[in-house]
């Protein structure tokens, strides 16, 4: 890709399946120009990261309106609290577009999702008949150390399948399971279940074709009470199987090291990513936007 034409913007490219630095730019201060180039680098690199922002809320929507149309918060775990969040307190519309990922307990409470845990690979509320297009995360309070989050490249997942592979998932369809969050937490309004042939969610083909490019790449969301319908289960479960293992091989992947001030912006419709759990005595505050989606096909 041809470098930046502004001066005082900076393509940076990793050494990885994905990612790129942008150098050089006030988000809160962002003009039409600026944006896109902004968005050539995305749709080429897929995750974008910004360093040393200083964003409002207002700011992140701002920002995210760019990209399309923002999405509304998805539903809470059920041990996150409803209560006020004084750190999400500069606009009453951001309490609709921007979700708290934090550890962070205020007399005992959560005021935010996931906690300190472990979040596995997956694609940001796949669970849902339209599942964002984007999504964007901006860190407040950051550790010194942990809670890292990877990104994985699910063009290339696709492309270096083998043939054979190839043809058994053409037009196959995967159902996503809606009752836990990426770090297994049970969601507010669903029932316990351990039996994939019954999960609840959306049904998404396993191979999706991205709606700006024209490109395919493997849609598969998240692996907990995944279900591939037509097949018996314990088929289901090794096609599934199969298929995240090869999808989850490191030469696909980038991992962001989070800075206080970073702001990550990736593409939900051809990139999975998970994060590494950290130590709950530390805080770790992080606010997100996603965009809006459309119906994969």
């Amino acid at each position: 890709m041809p470098a930046m034409t502004k001066a005082r913007l900076h393509l940076r490219p990793t050494d990885a399946a994905l990612g790129a630095d942008i150098e050089g730019v006030d988000l809160a201060q962002l003009d039409e120009t600026s944006f896109g180039e902004i968005e050539r680098a995305w749709a080429a690199y897929l995750v974008l990261r910004f360093r040393d922002q200083s964003l409002t809320d207002v700011d992140l929507m701002r920002f995210g309106r760019h990209l399309g149309e923002l999405d509304r918060v998805p539903i809470k775990a059920a041990n996150v609290a409803m209560t006020d969040d004084p750190r999400l307190s500069i606009a009453p519309e951001a309490r609709e577009y921007v979700t708290v990922i934090s550890n962070v307990k205020i007399d005992g409470k959560a005021i935010g999702g996931l906690g300190n845990y472990e979040s596995r690979w997956h694609t940001d509320m796949s669970y849902n008949p339209q599942p964002p297009a984007a999504s964007a995360l901006y860190g407040i309070e950051v550790p010194p150390s942990g809670g890292d989050t990877s990104f994985c490249n699910m063009y290339l997942a696709y492309e270096t399948l083998d043939a054979e592979v190839k043809q058994r998932i053409a037009g196959l369809s995967c159902i996503h399971d809606a009752s836990r969050n990426s770090v297994g937490e049970l969601r507010r309004g669903f029932a316990e279940s351990t039996d994939p042939t019954q999960t609840v969610g959306a049904k998404h083909p396993i191979v999706r074709t991205h709606p700006v490019t024209g490109r395919q790449c493997l849609f598969l969301g998240r692996r907990r009470n995944a279900y591939i319908p037509g097949l018996a289960l314990e088929d289901s479960e090794a096609l599934l199987d199969r298929l995240w293992e090869h999808a989850s091989e490191p030469r696909f992947s980038w991992t962001q090291v989070w800075r206080k001030g970073d702001l990550v912006v990736w593409d939900n419709r051809c990139v999975m990513h998970r994060r590494d759990a950290f130590d709950d005595s530390l805080q770790r505050v992080m606010h997100r936007i996603q965009i809006c989606g459309d119906t994969p096909f």
